[in-house]
């Protein structure tokens, strides 16, 4: 069988209608929703078709609802016969790379990100902030304006995901965030761009989610992955139960190494890299990733993806096994 590299975006991959196509076609993707609603007490199926954007940018609804839909679509990919080798998600997207490793249960798994969406959202009603991606500089020009920025207006603002070598999301105070903004775009950069997101993640202003989150992890039963499943706080593969709970509560204040997990991924040569989310946000990453080729790097969002996968599964291969078309 073809073997997998496994990406799950996390936050901000949200949209109206995510999830309802496979879990009408695939029995195993309908009962992560039939799981979902009886754990957290609503139709997390329904919200999905059904709710506003509003609705699911709300991280106490939106992490929840992502987790769901991410597994769902993994569970449709796995009708295919794939053998995963190895996963990363990014950010919370961690928690469906733990989850198809068999390292959390789904159940487990959903009650954590459930729990982490609601410290993350009471965090930000107690220190409102703002997130922005700066495209066009690199990660030390970008630190260096980051400084300015807290000097100029006496707000936090920092580096929160790196996503590739000059593709950079800062988070931070909506006054820090703003200066950013200004400074970014008067220095020539190629686009600066303030994410719609309801709050700081991955900053300082998370430090009271991370008081709130920490008990539930401690508490969560965890085993180790049944195949890799690199860390995007740390950027290696998790090797005993201590670090996932370690990288996990982290994960909350840390950076989001995104680029260098996508390496990582990358350096596994899995013949396919698929990501398994409602919207492309990381498949088009792996082009910045040196190395890979992109002509079988594939974004799944639905059954027609399923059916494309399986196309490129039978096609002729060119290259080395790191290849993939990224949608």
């Amino acid at each position: 069988m073809p073997t997998l590299g496994v990406v799950f975006p996390g936050q901000g991959s949200q949209s109206v209608g995510m999830g309802v196509d496979v879990a009408a076609k695939f029995p195993s993707s309908a009962e992560c929703f039939e799981r979902a609603s009886a754990i957290l007490g609503y139709d997390v199926l329904a919200l999905c078709r059904d709710g506003s954007d509003e609705q699911l940018r709300e991280t106490r609804v939106s992490q929840p609802a992502i987790f769901t839909v991410n597994v769902a679509i993994y569970r449709a990919v796995r009708t295919l016969g794939f053998t995963p080798i190895v996963s990363a998600g990014h950010s919370f997207g961690e928690y469906c790379s733990l989850t198809i490793a068999d390292s959390l249960s789904f159940d487990e798994a959903l009650r954590l990100v459930n729990e982490r969406g609601i410290a993350m959202g009471a965090a930000a009603d107690e220190a409102p902030g703002s997130m922005a991606a700066v495209i066009g500089f690199d990660q030390q020009r970008v630190e260096a304006m980051c400084a300015q920025a807290r000097a100029m207006s006496g707000a936090r603002v920092d580096l929160a995901n790196l996503n590739a070598p000059i593709q950079i999301v800062v988070s931070g105070d909506v006054a820090g965030v703003n200066a950013l903004c200004d400074i970014a775009r008067q220095a020539g950069a190629k686009r600066v761009v303030v994410l719609n997101v309801s709050g700081a993640w991955h900053s300082e202003l998370m430090r009271s989610a991370v008081a709130r989150f920490a008990p539930f992890v401690e508490a969560a039963a965890f085993a180790l992955p049944a195949f890799e499943v690199i860390s995007n706080v740390e950027v290696a593969p998790y090797h005993s139960v201590e670090q996932i709970r370690r990288c996990l509560v982290a994960s909350l204040m840390s950076r989001v190494r995104w680029h260098e997990t996508a390496e990582a991924v990358a350096a596994r040569t899995p013949d396919f890299i698929v990501e398994c989310g409602a919207s492309a946000v990381l498949a088009p990453m792996f082009r910045r990733v040196s190395g890979v080729d992109s002509e079988r790097v594939v974004h799944v969002a639905d059954s027609s993806g399923i059916e494309r996968l399986a196309r490129l599964e039978t096609a002729p291969s060119s290259g080395s096994a790191a290849r993939a078309q990224a949608t």
